[in-house]
């Protein structure tokens, strides 16, 4: 459920949140087959909780670091959170634009050049074309994409990708910006063009979800952080306190 934005000051709230997926043992070749096999009780399934039992809030303005290992869940809750999954039970609540980078490349066209996908990405965001089209030199500029804006994005590598998403989501001023492990690709010098960006974004009340496996970066980048572990939201709170505390789990 998504909810129009008001002056309150939380924009986020996930109660009681579960996401469960069936994992099938064998193939099954067409929905005939696996309608068949389930008559006869000749599924095998299996029930994978990814998330279980996720509640917590997030205000306005906050940067918050979301840790854990591979398979924490991390991922599957940036995506219910920017609403690409719906979860098997409790409640999402978000308020404002949700700018997400999840999937580098998730919203773009590879078929369309990078001017072709500001425009697209932009649409996707509820923004009309007048508007992009008075963000759009910014974007360029920032990607630092100018030579390459009007080739197809299936020649991009995954770092150009990577800004151009990442210059498109930050321009456009969301109220909610999702980076799922996007800063780690490309060089060291947009890496850190990119940190100073989020920086700035603080200053004019955006909501940062980030992803990232590089302590180091969390710190210097957020204010807050949870930690995800086999998916249930083990610690959540001032970024000091809970960096300490997953740096202890990590060792």
């Amino acid at each position: 459920m998504k909810e129009n934005k008001d002056s309150s000051s939380e924009v986020i709230k996930l109660d009681t949140v579960t996401m469960e997926f069936n994992l099938h043992k064998e193939k099954l070749d067409s929905m005939k087959e696996y309608f068949i096999k389930l008559i006869k009780k000749d599924v095998d399934k299996k029930h994978f909780k990814a998330l279980d039992n996720i509640s917590f809030t997030v205000n306005r303005g906050d940067r918050v670091g979301v840790l854990g290992l591979n398979g924490a869940g991390k991922s599957t809750l940036m995506k219910i959170i920017a609403g690409v999954f719906e979860p098997t039970s409790g409640s999402v609540h978000t308020k404002g634009i949700i700018a997400p980078m999840i999937e580098l490349g998730a919203g773009f066209d590879m078929q369309y050049t990078g001017a072709e996908n500001i425009y697209l990405y932009g649409a996707v965001l509820g923004h009309s074309r007048k508007f992009m089209e008075k963000q759009f030199p910014g974007i360029v500029e920032f990607s630092e994409l100018k030579e390459f804006i009007d080739v197809p994005l299936k020649n991009y590598s995954s770092g150009m990708r990577a800004r151009l998403g990442f210059s498109i989501a930050t321009m456009v001023n969301p109220d909610i910006l999702i980076l799922d492990e996007v800063l780690s690709v490309g060089d060291a010098k947009f890496r850190k063009k990119s940190e100073n960006k989020l920086l700035s974004m603080m200053d004019e009340s955006t909501t940062v979800l980030f992803v990232s496996h590089n302590l180091e970066q969390v710190k210097r980048l957020c204010n807050k952080a949870m930690i995800l572990e086999k998916g249930k939201l083990i610690a959540m709170g001032n970024i000091d306190e809970i960096a300490e505390q997953y740096e202890e789990m990590t060792k």
